[in-house]
C-alpha cells in the first residue's frame, strides 16, 4: 500500500497547505455571500470576468499548449475543442458531458495517431 500511496507525510503536508486554506476561504465566502441576490449587477459582472479569464485561459493553452500537449497537432486541439463545444450545446449546456466529449477526441486522436 505505501508504494501505491507514497510518502504520507508528503500527502498530510500537501493536505494541510493545499487543501485546509482553500476550504477556509471557500467556507467564509459562504457564509459572508449567503445573502447577495445572484442576479445583483455586481455579481454579474464578477461572472463575466471569470468567464472571459477562462475562456482566455483555455485559448491560450489549446493555440499554445504547455508541455506534452504541444506534441497533440493543431488540428486535434481544435477539433477536440470543437467537439467538447457541440456536446456541451447539445446536452443542455452540459459542461460536464462538453469536458467529457472533447478528452474522449484528444484521447482517441492521440491514440490513433501514436
Amino acid at each position: 500500500m505505501i508504494g501505491f500511496i507514497g510518502d504520507w507525510h508528503a500527502l498530510a503536508i500537501l493536505f494541510v497547505a493545499g487543501v485546509i486554506p482553500n476550504q477556509i476561504w471557500r467556507m467564509l465566502g459562504l457564509w459572508f455571500g449567503g445573502g447577495i441576490d445572484e442576479n445583483s449587477e455586481l455579481l454579474v459582472w464578477v461572472r463575466a470576468v471569470a468567464t472571459a479569464i477562462l475562456a482566455g485561459i483555455i485559448a491560450q493553452i489549446v493555440v499554445q499548449p504547455p508541455g506534452a500537449l504541444a506534441s497533440v497537432p493543431d488540428w486535434l486541439r481544435y477539433g477536440a475543442v470543437a467537439a467538447g463545444f457541440v456536446v456541451f450545446m447539445l446536452g443542455r449546456k452540459s459542461i460536464f458531458a462538453g469536458v467529457i466529449a472533447g478528452e474522449i477526441v484528444m484521447i482517441a486522436g492521440k491514440y490513433w495517431l501514436g
